[in-house]
């Protein structure tokens, strides 16, 4: 299907699912996942009005972004990070989204002279498999985050385990959603949750319905990705 029917349909979802959990469809910011995609397709999205793109990979965002250089997109960097790469990444995205420890945090307070904002990576599930800091482990740092005063923690980012049935990770998005409410009591100086970045084409309705301010669309709006 061509990406504008993809979106219509998207929206379609995302209001009802707003208005299922009585929030406002403004609320809610789809982030198109450029992972495997042309720089036309990237266009096509931009076209039905989306501002929001994540890139995994520095290599594809060096391509993408010279091409799209007068749109007035927010990238937003959503991959694994590499030390050797965020001086980089920090010149050229807007957000990174996937800040997964307190040395990353570190790295970054060291190589900024103003302070930027980030979200942090929570890997909800305790998964071997997946970075990110554990809501435990998050909640011990947050006394020594307040002290890195050139990081503003102002989102969170959470990828759920897999399920068949997306009704399953309903639980691990409330409890992204409840933790972001206990940080923001705390009253941190730079660690106000403002954004949610969690659900993605397959489980972003359950996400909405649980409090993401941000969903990361890839499938749902390009189609099945190229391999690569």
């Amino acid at each position: 299907m061509p990406v504008k029917d993809n979106y219509a349909e998207l929206l379609k979802n995302v209001d009802k699912a707003c208005q299922r959990a009585k929030r406002k469809t403004a609320d809610v910011q789809i982030l198109a996942v450029c992972k495997n995609q042309s720089v036309e397709r990237i266009k096509n999205a931009y076209a039905c009005g989306i501002r929001l793109m994540g890139e995994n990979r520095t290599q594809e965002a060096e391509q993408h972004q010279p091409a799209l250089v007068l749109c007035d997109i927010e990238w937003h960097f959503i991959g694994k990070l590499q030390k050797n790469k965020i001086n980089k990444i920090l010149s050229t995205f807007a957000f990174i989204q996937s800040v997964d420890g307190i040395k990353t945090l570190e790295h970054i307070h060291k190589r900024v002279d103003q302070p930027v904002p980030v979200f942090v990576e929570i890997n909800v599930g305790e998964e071997k498999s997946k970075s990110g800091f554990t809501i435990e482990g998050l909640r011990k740092a947050l006394a020594y985050i307040s002290r890195l005063d050139k990081v503003r923690i102002t989102g969170l980012m959470a990828i759920p385990p897999f399920f068949e049935d997306p009704e399953n990770s309903r639980p691990y998005f409330a409890r992204i959603r409840e933790f972001s409410d206990e940080i923001n009591r705390l009253d941190i100086g730079n660690c106000r949750i403002e954004r949610l970045s969690m659900g993605m084409s397959h489980d972003y309705v359950v996400a909405i319905e649980e409090g993401a301010t941000l969903v990361r669309i890839g499938t749902a709006l390009f189609g099945r990705r190229l391999a690569g």
